[in-house]
């Protein structure tokens, strides 16, 4: 039996405080949220107004699942700088101090730059280079209450492929972290047929966007080429028990991005209980 619970990100409002979306997400239904680091929505190097949000999710009976890392191309964790690097590393340390404050269950990170092409005599070091930032990290989630999770990033960045998160996930000194699957990103890469089975065990959560296969629009699961019946039978099959997390993009009429958020849970929920009864 499926029972995923349905959750929507806050970096559907990313342009604006945290604290003005919260209580709208929560009229619309939502019980479940991710939290966007984006420092225009919430800084995560102010812990106070870190704990401030806290306050507010409970006060209105939120859940805060997961939290977002920063990501951007100065982020970089597999940098063949080793100062560069430490800069990274600094800066989802403090994204953990965030998630710890926030008491989420997971730290989603890119586990990569927001750039590609690199040289490939570059690449196993920069492999190597994540997976030893991605310790460090990985043990301060855990002393904060908190786990990290990977996410598949787009195909022509670093960790796009599956076969890289599981590369970096045998490299790692941990067995304690796990994957985040963005399924725009993997139907991008070509890898959501068989992205399920693949990574299985390791699959902790999920981020639910849609696309036509030429770029990531995150639309509405539904609103895209994304073979969601499929999918979800292969999420069924191999018993997959994390959150749905919808990270649909944010529109200029707040009310138009809910309504899309609240369309694509009706449409998870609906599909998920016809495969059930099927089963």
């Amino acid at each position: 039996m499926s029972d995923w619970p349905v959750g929507l990100s806050t970096g559907c409002f990313y342009r604006t405080s945290i604290f003005d979306c919260l209580e709208a997400i929560r009229n619309s239904g939502f019980g479940l949220i991710e939290v966007c680091s984006f420092p225009a929505h919430l800084d995560y190097h102010n812990l106070d107004a870190v704990r401030a949000a806290k306050r507010r999710i409970d006060e209105l009976g939120l859940e805060p699942y997961s939290m977002h890392a920063p990501f951007a191309d100065e982020i970089d964790i597999t940098s063949m700088d080793s100062q560069g690097r430490g800069r990274a590393r600094d800066e989802l340390m403090r994204a953990a101090d965030a998630a710890g404050a926030l008491n989420v269950r997971y730290l989603v990170i890119h586990p990569g730059p927001e750039t590609g092409g690199f040289p490939k005599q570059e690449r196993f070091h920069r492999m190597e280079n994540a997976a030893g930032v991605l310790n460090e990290v990985s043990q301060a989630c855990r002393e904060r209450g908190a786990a990290l999770v990977l996410e598949n990033m787009l195909p022509h960045l670093f960790s796009g492929r599956v076969r890289d998160l599981l590369w970096v996930l045998g490299a790692l000194e941990t067995t304690e972290v796990g994957i985040c699957l963005d399924t725009g990103h993997a139907h991008l890469s070509g890898d959501l047929r068989t992205v399920a089975h693949k990574l299985s065990g390791h699959l902790w959560m999920m981020h639910a966007t849609d696309n036509h296969g030429q770029e990531d629009e995150h639309l509405p699961p539904g609103d895209g080429q994304i073979d969601w019946q499929r999918l979800l039978r292969q999420m069924l099959s191999i018993g997959f028990r994390g959150a749905i997390v919808l990270e649909v993009a944010g529109q200029a009429d707040g009310e138009a991005t809910l309504d899309g958020a609240r369309r694509a849970r009706r449409f998870l929920r609906n599909l998920s209980h016809r495969l059930d009864l099927s089963s």
